[in-house]
């Protein structure tokens, strides 16, 4: 299965004027998503979800890679100054010309995937067949709506960081600098990119999934990616590797069957994170 996405918001050329960057302001976005850095020459029609770019993206994959088709394409984040409609139809055309067989989407909150769904059953398009969200055992708010809309839609969920960007490995330590060459420390992908994991909290909880590992007689990294897999809902994970034996390692979480013991014990150090509360939905 080969995939790749299409659609991130990079940093514009200087000489297009100031970045507005679009999107809500709330609670799970306080401020606004910081660009990646793009080339010199990066236009508006070189970022985003528009019909243009996602034309130009579809080909320039196929080239990169060598390839006729893409099994899967994912829009790798809401686009909030194009159309969702200008978006869908441009993947479904992708879909009728044999250049992508499904269609995903990464990053969309629980009704933005439902307004998806809507508009391609109400025009017949291609819809999205696969969503890929962050889930572990430190973050696990797509239980609340996503989750429940994949499993009455029929969505795959194949979600990335399942070892919270290495943070569940239990190699970090709050006083040292994260690891040479590990995830955390890889520039704009590292510890700016993952540093709401690192505080007090999420720490404790390490502390408290690893003896819960070692009471079972596993590892906590096998821990972590057993316990993203026995969610009925997940259809597969994303999860990387640097090395042959630490991929060997990962592949056996998939033969992992955890106890009704190990999974409440894992919801116990989730509510400390994430207190029960009264909740809206019924």
């Amino acid at each position: 299965m080969l995939a790749s996405k299409v659609g991130h918001i990079l940093k514009l050329g200087k000489k297009y004027g100031e970045q507005k960057i679009s999107g809500p302001i709330d609670l799970a976005r306080p401020k606004p998503f910081t660009p990646w850095q793009g080339k010199e020459d990066t236009s508006p029609t070189d970022i985003g979800l528009s019909r243009k770019h996602i034309m130009q993206g579809i080909e320039d994959s196929l080239k990169r890679l060598d390839m006729d088709y893409l099994d899967i394409y994912y829009p790798h984040m809401p686009d909030y100054d194009t159309p969702l409609e200008e978006t869908l139809r441009a993947m479904d055309d992708l879909v009728r010309q044999g250049k992508v067989r499904y269609l995903g989407c990464s990053n969309y909150r629980a009704f933005q995937l439902s307004k998806a769904l809507w508009i391609s059953d109400k025009h017949n398009l291609a819809r999205w067949d696969c969503i890929q969200p962050p889930y572990n055992l430190l973050t696990r708010d797509i239980e609340y709506e996503l989750l429940p809309l994949c499993g009455e839609e029929g969505v795959g969920v194949c979600p990335f960081s399942p070892m919270a960007a290495g943070f569940l490995s239990g190699k970090y330590e709050k006083e040292k600098k994260p690891i040479e060459g590990a995830r955390f420390s890889l520039a704009h992908q590292g510890y700016t990119y993952n540093q709401k994991y690192w505080n007090d909290l999420n720490f404790s909880a390490v502390q408290q999934l690893q003896k819960i590992a070692e009471d079972h007689g596993r590892t906590l990294p096998a821990l972590a990616l057993a316990w993203v897999l026995n969610n009925k809902t997940i259809t597969s994970i994303v999860c990387g590797a640097t090395s042959i034996k630490q991929l060997e390692q990962n592949l056996k979480a998939a033969e992992i069957t955890l106890t009704q013991e190990e999974l409440d014990a894992c919801d116990g150090v989730w509510h400390q994170i994430r207190p029960p509360r009264l909740f809206y939905g019924r």
